[in-house]
């Protein structure tokens, strides 16, 4: 299972925003420190505090501030709310109706998927990526917790695919 951008980007402003403390960060600067458009930030921002996240104030003293102290806010709920806010009865798609077994199995694995992540709070992430930088590289401290996570919660399922998997003849002769 892979996180979407959108959520990934989440979890970086929640990071940030915990790195931060209690002083409130401009969408400007969390912008230009994840390496994001202001307008995809806007729209994260918007996302987080609709679920509870973040409180975000408008205006020239305004800024983003955590709404919850970051030892409470567990990674995989917020994977959970970001990239699958109508997973609940979302069984039936373009009118037809899904296999049971299979919607069954697509459940245990998103909650054992969201389990592994939720070991994690956003606390244990801003400390692990260091102090507040000027610049957060994309996909620097802040991914490498989430890639590790969802290797373990795959179990290796896409390195069995590979090696089963026919080379093709230009890929033989590299």
């Amino acid at each position: 299972m892979l996180l979407n951008k959108t959520t990934n980007n989440a979890v970086r402003v929640l990071v940030a925003c915990a790195q931060a403390g209690d002083n409130m960060v401009k969408v400007a600067s969390l912008a230009e420190g994840l390496d994001l458009t202001q307008q995809n930030t806007f729209k994260i921002v918007h996302l987080l505090s609709r679920a509870g996240y973040v409180s975000a104030t408008r205006g020239r003293n305004g800024g983003v501030t955590l709404a919850q102290p970051a030892s409470e806010i567990r990674v995989g709920e917020v994977v959970r709310s970001m990239q699958y806010p109508d997973r609940e009865g979302s069984h039936q798609q373009a009118g037809e109706i899904r296999d049971k077994v299979l919607s069954r199995l697509e459940d245990e694995a998103l909650e054992a998927f969201i389990s592994v992540l939720n070991q994690t709070t956003i606390e244990d992430m801003a400390k692990s990526s260091g102090p507040k930088k000027s610049k957060v590289p994309r996909g620097g401290a802040t991914g490498c917790r989430l890639q590790r996570a969802q290797k373990l919660a795959v179990s290796g399922q896409h390195a069995h695919q590979r090696k089963s998997a026919p080379r093709s003849s230009s890929n033989a002769d590299r």
